[in-house]
């Protein structure tokens, strides 16, 4: 990309992230909590894009009766947002090129809190429908920046702890939602609701604020021909200065290599006619692994359980409500449990391993379901404690197979194998996919069951992940302890 006119370096950074921190000893590793933070505000906008993708589990109680939504619009109302967020999540590589990895964080959060202000305010199906567009637009750039920026700003030694940080927060926000259903649920009819869509206003304004005092990644930086910017938030984020100044010159010849390529000189269609029409052998063998995992993860069926789990669990006899909302909030507290765990071994086993660990607890353990819910519906005696403890148990088993690698890896995975000029774009194409396929598995749980019944979706789900285990084995590299610049080598080998 061409540098600033007239040959300066544009001003972009705060003044605490452009001046040159106090350099240590050379040599001498120290603890990076300059990247943590960095990581953690960019991945808290995720947060918000969880909270508002599963509150409607709860809040739609209320709505059917204030607003007086059929069943349709509610099915609309809960699936639309994978649907919408297909639009900006395929703009948001474009956006985050040219706006920069912050900037694009700081609009999804514009997006996000006007979305929530849009959704506590709604008093119809059509306005609702415009707000959850709103809601959709911020949620797409978040869930395709957050990842990017976090595989940029990261040192190659805990880069996959740093990325995978989103997971965790995508997580906490599904959790909240729950807690934030049944927190107001004893408001007046027409008040809890909005209550619970409004509280998600605040948020955004905070976390916006903290990512304004973030540095812009170093690889964008130098994309646009500031590299003394670059190297300023390198040594803030690097283990050593030595090791600084490596990650510069590699950014550099990434960028030199980029400018070199096809997509460089047709400009910005010039990306997608490199991804799909002109492909070398190693960018044709990082799409279709990024393509192939992302697909996967949610052709895995998690969604099902997260979104119908009500359906399964009365399914085998739970008739109380409560007992319901309890095994719900179990759920959402394993997965997230299990995704930080996933995350903490990230860097010390490598992504192989996990996903691999991943692929095959899900095929198992969703067979083990299949398995307690042929029983029980092939049975002609009334359900038992034991049979519904054994459902939950297997639910619980499938959420936290799926969290340890699936829940905890694919993000970092798709983002820091994608070459530097292609990555924000293939990072978008990467969540289209995910989303998409999402939309289907959500959208068809019911009708599925209806054809095959319950515990052959179940079965279904877990034939796939068994495919899924044998496409990590054959298909995918290890990546722990490589530069970003280096992932286009290993998969050219």
């Amino acid at each position: 990309m061409a540098q600033a006119a007239g040959g300066t370096e544009a001003p972009l950074l705060p003044s605490s992230a452009a001046g040159t921190p106090p350099t240590p000893p050379a040599g001498a590793p120290r603890r990076n909590w300059f990247a943590f933070v960095c990581a953690t505000l960019a991945s808290m906008t995720t947060m918000l894009h969880g909270y508002n993708l599963t509150l409607m589990s709860g809040a739609e109680l209320f709505m059917r009766e204030d607003v007086g939504l059929t069943d349709a619009e509610v099915e609309v109302l809960s699936g639309s947002m994978n649907v919408f967020m297909l639009v900006s999540i395929l703009a948001a590589g474009w956006v985050a090129d040219h706006l920069g990895r912050r900037r694009t964080l700081v609009l999804a959060n514009a997006f996000l809190m006007a979305g929530a202000l849009a959704m506590s305010l709604g008093h119809n199906f059509a306005a609702l429908m415009a707000a959850r567009f709103v809601t959709s637009v911020g949620s797409g750039f978040a869930r395709v920046v957050a990842p990017v920026y976090n595989a940029e700003i990261s040192p190659a030694s805990t880069r996959g702890v740093l990325s995978s940080m989103l997971d965790i927060f995508i997580n906490v926000g599904i959790l909240l939602s729950y807690v934030s259903n049944y927190a107001f649920a004893g408001l007046p009819v027409h008040l809890g609701w909005r209550v619970m869509y409004g509280i998600g206003v605040i948020p955004p304004v905070f976390i916006a604020a903290g990512v304004l005092f973030m540095p812009e990644s170093p690889r964008w930086l130098a994309m646009w021909g500031r590299h003394g910017d670059a190297r300023a938030v390198l040594l803030r984020t690097s283990d050593t200065p030595a090791d600084a100044d490596l990650r510069l010159e590699e950014i550099k010849r990434a960028v030199t290599d980029a400018e070199a390529s096809p997509s460089a000189a047709a400009g910005h269609g010039g990306v997608w006619k490199e991804l799909f029409l002109r492909p070398s052998t190693s960018v044709r063998r990082i799409l279709a692994c990024v393509l192939g995992l992302q697909f996967f993860v949610q052709a895995s069926g998690v969604d099902a359980i997260l979104l119908y789990s009500p359906l399964v669990f009365k399914a085998v006899g739970m008739a109380s409500n409560s007992t319901i909302l309890g095994a719900t909030v179990a759920i959402g507290a394993v997965k997230t449990c299990f995704i930080l765990v996933g995350m903490l071994f990230t860097d010390r086993l490598g992504r192989r391993p996990l996903l691999l660990a991943s692929t095959a607890g899900v095929a198992a353990t969703a067979t083990a379901l299949a398995v307690t819910l042929y029983v029980d519906t092939s049975t002609t005696s009334s359900s038992s404690p034991a049979t519904a403890a054994a459902c939950l148990a297997s639910v619980l088993a499938v959420v936290a197979t799926y969290s340890v690698g699936y829940g905890s890896v694919v993000s970092a995975y798709t983002a820091e194998v994608l070459p530097l000029r292609l990555r924000a774009q293939g990072s978008s194409l990467g969540v289209a996919v995910n989303r998409l396929t999402c939309g289907v598995v959500s959208m068809t749980f019911i009708s599925l069951a209806d054809g095959i019944t319950m515990p052959g979706c179940f079965f279904l789900y877990a034939a796939v992940t068994a495919a899924a285990f044998v496409f990590v084995y054959t298909r995918l590299p290890e990546t722990k302890g490589r530069s970003l610049e280096d992932m286009e080598v290993l998969f050219h080998k």
